[in-house]
């Protein structure tokens, strides 16, 4: 039982606020120690480590990681989304609910960019809600809109989210092969997770803004009167779309088409940001600084949770955890559905307080070989992970996205309208999750047919 003692401990650990990655490698280490003297742990598993941290530190498509962070830090400090809102909402300002539709694609576009769900809420809540509350919406359809929107960095590729998810199933995918007697294994890239999130995403964003028609048409009163009558010139609105559109494209394109890895195409994002900084003259030294510590500061924090990750895996599997988890799940009713039912109910919980960073580091390569062994898709467990984690994150009263929009949105806006607000997303994301369910293929189809 030593390896869900450790589990056990390490999350309560977690839940007093104590740093992620110092709790991970020092609860594992301690658990080591006492492993060691009780005779229990074999201390020549220690000797992995510093394997695994060279591995770390070396691992290609992890530099897609501050590239991508890069890239939307600048996007968001150069004002470059901002203009896009505010020509987007001159645009369909005219119709009923045209802001509301606004605010989503603006924030599928800096989903797409940004890949944090943090960083999408809370640009999104500043730029967005201030507007919206004063052309008279109510406030819990903007605060529901704007959490719904901020998760969506979880699923639309390039997501740092899939990035990293994309690299931990890989390697598992791989282990979970060798476990079967296949040692010429297969596998799966982050590419791969990139393709197969695109039908679920934009699933997910034409039933957001399904969502916003239907109440314009079935509930008129519950949205304000178009906010603009007047005639919308359209080079201004071109000038700030296609800009972020074409980095996008380019960005996703590349990797898709098979002509970039996921870190170069993570450079060529990061470049194009840096030059439409330049072309729009809103970047200088400072801002540049400011974008660079911001980065450094991410992907700083990304890391330091990855080391002490990989000592927690290393300690739970010489513990014997990974047999454990395996026998678990093979005694469970339902076979592979029960055990893929129990997983994502766990992980679903473990979103109202870790972050995907830490469930992606900590819980996927527990579980995902299990699974994956079992006969589960990689890609359809990354895409069905991602949604769910999506979910948690936007469900009261603890989801991440509620709060990163607290802390932004004024006082006239309770908690109680926020909570009110994300419902009817809510309910959309788990209707999302169960067509995933049900439908494999929305995930599964694209990246086998690209391949």
């Amino acid at each position: 039982m030593l390896p869900l003692l450790l589990f056990a401990i390490t999350f309560a650990v977690l839940l007093t606020g104590y740093p992620v990655a110092l709790t991970l490698a020092g609860v594992s280490l301690i658990f080591a120690a006492i492993g060691i003297v009780t005779g229990t742990f074999d201390a020549n598993d220690l000797g992995f480590v510093s394997g695994r941290l060279f591995g770390i530190i070396t691992n290609q498509t992890l530099i897609a990681v501050p590239l991508f962070v890069f890239m939307g830090v600048l996007l968001e400090k150069t004002k470059i989304a901002e203009d896009l809102l505010s020509n987007l909402s001159a645009l369909l300002g005219r119709y009923r609910g045209g802001l509301a539709v606004t605010v989503i694609l603006v924030g599928m576009l800096m989903a797409a960019s940004t890949g944090i769900v943090g960083a999408t809420v809370v640009t999104m809540g500043l730029m967005s809600l201030p507007i919206m509350l004063e052309r008279n919406y109510p406030p819990s359809v903007a605060t529901g809109t704007i959490c719904a929107t901020g998760t969506l960095g979880q699923i639309i590729p390039p997501s740092i989210a899939l990035v990293l998810l994309g690299d931990v199933l890989s390697n598992g995918y791989q282990q979970a092969q060798l476990s079967m007697g296949i040692f010429a294994p297969k596998s799966i890239s982050v590419g791969d997770l990139f393709a197969g999130a695109i039908i679920p995403g934009a699933c997910l964003v034409l039933l957001y803004l399904g969502y916003i028609i239907f109440r314009v048409v079935v509930y008129p009163d519950s949205m304000p009167k178009a906010e603009r009558t007047e005639p919308v010139a359209l080079s201004p609105i071109i000038k700030a779309l296609a800009p972020p559109l074409l980095l996008i494209f380019a960005v996703l394109g590349s990797i898709i088409g098979g002509y970039a890895t996921p870190t170069e195409a993570a450079g060529v994002g990061a470049s194009g940001a840096l030059i439409l900084g330049l072309l729009y003259s809103r970047i200088d030294l400072n801002k540049l600084s400011e974008v660079c510590s911001a980065t450094l500061s991410t992907t700083g924090m990304v890391f330091f949770i990855l080391v002490g990750a990989s000592i927690f895996s290393l300690v739970f599997r010489g513990f014997g955890g990974e047999e454990l988890v395996q026998s678990l799940f093979e005694q469970m009713p339902g076979g592979m559905w029960g055990a893929l039912g129990i997983v994502m109910l766990v992980i679903f919980l473990l979103g109202f307080i870790l972050d995907f960073i830490e469930i992606t580091f900590v819980v996927v390569p527990i579980v995902g070989p299990v699974l994956m062994a079992m006969g589960v898709d990689p890609i359809w467990l990354g895409i069905l992970i991602a949604v769910n984690l999506q979910t948690s994150f936007l469900t009261p009263p603890f989801g991440f996205a509620l709060f990163y929009l607290r802390g932004v949105a004024p006082g006239s806006v309770s908690t109680g309208e926020i909570y009110r607000g994300v419902v009817p997303f809510i309910g959309l994301q788990v209707l999302l999750l169960c067509a995933l369910l049900l439908w494999p293929e929305m995930a599964t189809w694209l990246p086998a047919q690209l391949k």
